[in-house]
């Protein structure tokens, strides 16, 4: 790979029939890195590729994949130039690791729902899925980014309801911000506050099997 991203890559098993294979990419929350997510997808291991980011900016005590002046409202240069560097390293990906463009996916918890969401907008139909976990839209992102077509990719969105990081209502506004576009959106809350409960770790996992038990089987 010849972007400038630090992630963890875990292969899948090889195909029995050389078909290309699906592929989740997963970015991290504020602080966090690229071991942070892998917990979420285990039950993928070895049934997809699994390709875990770390942002690109160090903020104790792991990294984070943009500034931002508060909670909410990131720095948009610098945001906008973390967007592309990510599309680019999907797209590279893509033809390196010659995955299945039918079924890739993008899973995102705080920060990374974020990236996850405005990647769903700015590269579309080319996203078959993306778990949002307690995220955002960036108010710019809604009101001035050019949007792909995304009629065929389907969207989970989750938040707790007692989130005192980012508010529900972020949760909700992202929500009926992809309907309003016409977007196929899964909205869930749970009784937790910024994190993922059991409960909220089943409904995504059975979100991103629903594409793969036919052909992977996945239990």
């Amino acid at each position: 790979m010849k972007s400038p991203y630090t992630f963890k890559y875990i292969a899948p098993h090889q195909s029995a029939n050389g078909e290309k294979q699906p592929a989740i990419f997963l970015f991290h929350g504020l602080g966090s890195n690229e071991e942070d997510l892998l917990q979420l997808v285990e039950e993928f291991t070895g049934q997809c590729h699994i390709f875990s980011l770390r942002g690109p900016i160090t903020h104790s005590p792991g990294f984070a994949f943009y500034t931002f002046e508060e909670e909410g409202k990131p720095i948009r240069d610098v945001f906008d130039k973390m967007i592309t560097f990510t599309q680019s390293f999907i797209l590279e990906a893509i033809e390196q690791y010659q995955l299945d463009i039918q079924k890739i996916y993008l899973i995102g918890f705080n920060q990374g729902a974020a990236v996850a969401e405005t990647l769903t907008l700015t590269l579309g139909n080319l996203i078959s899925g993306t778990v949002a976990l307690s995220g955002f839209l960036p108010e710019f992102v809604m009101n001035e980014y050019k949007k792909a077509p995304f009629d065929r990719t389907k969207i989970f969105i989750s938040h707790g309801e007692y989130d005192y990081v980012y508010p529900i209502q972020w949760g909700t506004d992202s929500k009926n911000y992809f309907e309003e576009l016409g977007g196929n959106v899964t909205f869930k809350t749970y009784e937790d506050g910024h994190g993922v409960t059991p409960e909220n770790l089943r409904d995504l996992i059975s979100f991103i099997s629903e594409d793969l038990v036919d052909e992977n089987k996945v239990n």
